[in-house]
């Protein structure tokens, strides 16, 4: 052998020996690479995990930022508008779905998301922290996130300025002095608007619900497609002409929070008397065929917990589920719960909605 070669792996040889000695490493020469897996990704890759939405979502960006840290992902939120047509969706792509998790589908379209079975059982632990009055899915396929009162929300500047009195129930709306002066969405297209239908049967019952509403078209009440023409077009808080609007219980602390000035009381107020609110519910659910199972267990997980709970009453407008999460002093203030609001059936709901809609739409539409 060349005394040049022999020298050369001689130095090679010792220079492995030394590693192995310093590192505990085995000195083992390898000539081809270590074959890479494809598939799952590993630890340290950044996973990609997508929640589908409906258009009111809305979260800070420190919450998610948090979760993106501590699970290295990226979590990615499509808008797809108002609950239903949310729903429309998932339900159409079911087979192909367009996202990992769903959130948003409420009490109202509770009973047809999960008959069409676009939902996986989980059974979080967090949701021993949750009271069983929101749990409505037995088999834990939609876990409930947070809750709201769909009620009718005055202008009290416009009552106080023309000697009115505000109405103290759904009855008194029918009055001559309350003419032209509601707007509400509709049922067939806004969530908001679909509760108010089913708090009007909730209050005046099956079929006697259709004379109130014949009342009210008699009484020029005006139908927008959704919450934000109602509230933000509408109603005379913000330049329209009508100063009842159907919108949450929790709508009068915000005209404080977010005042361009600041003001001692808010000018709207909800009306709360007994059974003239609905109380939505909201869930969220991984979705049948995600690829990220664990990564859409541990979002769920993290909508349950303190954190994301106690930043949603200032975002979106919801009380949290979870007892233990704090809401901030200027909500709580002029908030008014209303002590007993119109719950209906999940079940209820899903059997006889598209009827209750034709009706309604048969009524007062045409």
């Amino acid at each position: 052998m060349n005394i040049k070669i022999f020298s050369f792996l001689t130095i090679i040889l010792l220079t492995l020996v030394l590693v192995s000695c310093n590192t505990g490493l085995p000195a083992t020469l390898t000539l081809s690479p270590e074959p890479t897996i494809i598939g799952s990704p590993t630890p340290a890759e950044k996973q990609i995990l997508t929640v589908i939405t409906h258009d009111s979502f809305d979260v800070s960006e420190n919450i998610v930022q948090a979760f993106q840290q501590k699970y290295n992902a990226e979590v990615k939120f499509l808008s797809g508008g108002d609950t239903g047509t949310v729903l429309n969706k998932v339900i159409l792509s079911k087979d192909n779905p367009l996202a990992d998790v769903f959130y948003g589908v409420d009490n109202t379209f509770l009973g047809r998301a999960l008959q069409e079975g676009i939902f996986q059982s989980y059974k979080s632990p967090l949701l021993d922290q949750i009271p069983d009055k929101f749990k409505l899915d037995p088999l834990d396929r939609a876990l409930p996130v947070d809750y709201g009162d769909v009620c009718l929300n005055f202008d009290k500047i416009y009552f106080s300025e023309n000697g009115l009195a505000i109405p103290q129930s759904l009855d008194n709306l029918v009055k001559p002095e309350y003419k032209s002066l509601l707007v509400v969405e509709n049922p067939a297209t806004s969530s908001p608007g679909l509760a108010f239908l089913l708090a009007t049967i909730g209050h005046f019952g099956d079929p006697v619900y259709l004379d109130f509403w014949k009342n009210m078209v008699a009484n020029d009440v005006r139908v927008v497609n959704d919450w934000e023409t109602a509230y933000y077009t509408e109603f005379s808080r913000y330049g329209g002409t009508r100063p009842i609007v159907v919108s949450y219980g929790s709508s009068p602390p915000f005209e404080i929070i977010y005042a361009e000035k600041p003001i001692s009381e808010p000018s709207t107020e909800a009306l709360v008397a007994d059974d003239t609110c609905f109380r939505q519910i909201e869930f969220v659910g991984i979705l049948n065929g995600t690829p990220n199972q664990p990564l859409a267990e541990k979002w769920v997980d993290f909508m349950l917990d303190t954190a994301f709970q106690e930043d949603m009453p200032l975002k979106m407008f919801v009380f949290p589920v979870n007892p233990s999460a704090k809401m901030a002093t200027e909500f709580v203030k002029y908030l008014a719960i209303p002590k007993k609001t119109i719950i209906l059936e999940p079940k209820d709901i899903d059997a006889k909605r598209e009827a209750w809609i034709k009706a309604w739409t048969e009524t007062v539409l045409r």
